[in-house]
């Protein structure tokens, strides 16, 4: 059997998708990817996603292709009751729903768990909320911007520079990493239902999944406080902590262990510095890693980019140039493992997209299951010509 027939691992999942805009999307599609077949339900006006600026042709933006391969469209308006019992059916023998509606808006619809898990007790439900509903945040709308600055992502440069504005990072990191963190959970659901025969309700509320992934390093000393206030990664936070300039560019250097350290500077020449206790000693370099990082700036000005990638790599301490976004297609390491693929989309013709990252040797992730869908392109198809 040939790779391009191999099931995916998870061939044979029906998954309703009730999500738009980037978070619950990506899930869906990193699902999708994997070989499940994901409906996706949008209202007539479609997901929002789909207007979203560049596109060839309307209703189908960049971002909405970046986001939705590997899916089926069908449209329903589920203010109405056809709409609605169209859903209910589509849902009786599916095996995973996941909603960024707000659980209360489909409550009113009956469309909530309790009421979906009578008629089908195998249906997984999944949340994809902003805040977690048994909390006062429950009710509000988010979106990335707003969870990047309630969650404290937009203040960290505050903590590296007490005059710093808060700035959001450029790029949808709440949106995503709970579009991770919901495919991962679908995935934990899935398997406990394999091996009890027990369906649940899943929430993954963004709020609580950004911060608590920021508070991994950045808990920091307030996990001894008697009252958490001593918040932020020393290491993260030191002004020098970037990439540093060479004679022609920017790298990233970093020695990490204390072998490292030793063999850098003695790579460079210094060999004052290598029984030096800030290099001998962890405890000691922790509380003085922005000297050292300083130490790291004013030599890297001595060589070329190349130059350092080339010495690194002969003293086997981690360094690589600083890349724009324009120059990752021809990144070597990316050209060979086939990162960027162009592919023939049905409508809007020869597109970008990448494959995913994440190799299985018996049940291959696939960029190219199917295309991102048209507008209600698979209405038809999935309901029959009268709809039902």
């Amino acid at each position: 059997m040939t790779e391009a027939r191999k099931p995916g691992i998870m061939d044979g999942v029906k998954i309703i998708d009730l999500t738009s805009i980037i978070f619950g999307p990506l899930a869906t599609q990193m699902l999708g990817d994997l070989g499940a077949d994901v409906i996706k339900i949008e209202s007539p006006e479609g997901d929002l996603l789909r207007q979203v600026q560049p596109a060839r042709n309307s209703m189908m933006g960049a971002a909405f292709l970046g986001s939705n391969r590997n899916k089926r469209s069908v449209v329903l308006d589920l203010k109405t009751d056809t709409g609605r019992a169209r859903l209910r059916k589509l849902l009786l023998d599916a095996d995973v729903m996941i909603s960024s509606v707000r659980p209360a808006a489909l409550a009113r619809l009956s469309l909530d768990p309790e009421t979906l898990q009578r008629e089908n007790p195998n249906l997984i439900t999944v949340a994809a909320t902003g805040y977690g509903q048994d909390g006062p945040y429950a009710s509000k709308p988010a979106f990335d911007d707003i969870v990047q600055s309630v969650s404290g992502l937009a203040s960290l440069p505050s903590l590296r520079d007490a005059d710093a504005k808060p700035d959001y990072s450029p790029t949808v990191l709440a949106d995503k990493l709970g579009g991770v963190t919901t495919a991962y959970a679908v995935m934990a659901a899935l398997f406990h239902r394999e091996r009890t025969g027990q369906a649940q309700h899943v929430e993954v509320p963004m709020f609580e999944t950004l911060t608590a992934f920021l508070l991994t390093e950045h808990l920091d000393g307030a996990t001894f406080d008697d009252v958490p206030k001593d918040f932020g990664y020393s290491r993260m936070l030191v002004p020098h902590r970037r990439p540093v300039q060479t004679m022609d560019g920017f790298i990233t250097i970093l020695p990490y262990t204390n072998l490292q350290w030793a063999r850098f500077f003695g790579a460079v020449g210094r060999d004052d510095m290598v029984e030096h206790p800030w290099v001998t000693n962890m405890e000691a370099r922790s509380r003085n890693i922005g000297a050292l990082y300083d130490m790291v700036a004013q030599i890297a000005l001595t060589r070329s980019t190349q130059e350092w990638v080339d010495l690194m790599e002969t003293v086997d301490i981690p360094a690589m140039p600083v890349r724009n976004l324009a120059d990752l297609p021809n990144d070597p390491h990316l050209v060979a493992t086939g990162f960027f693929q162009q592919v023939e989309h049905p409508s809007e013709g020869a597109i970008w997209t990448t494959r995913p990252p994440v190799r299985f040797s018996a049940t291959p992730a696939r960029h190219d299951h199917r295309p991102a869908p048209k507008l209600g392109e698979h209405t038809e198809e999935i309901l029959g010509p009268d709809g039902d």
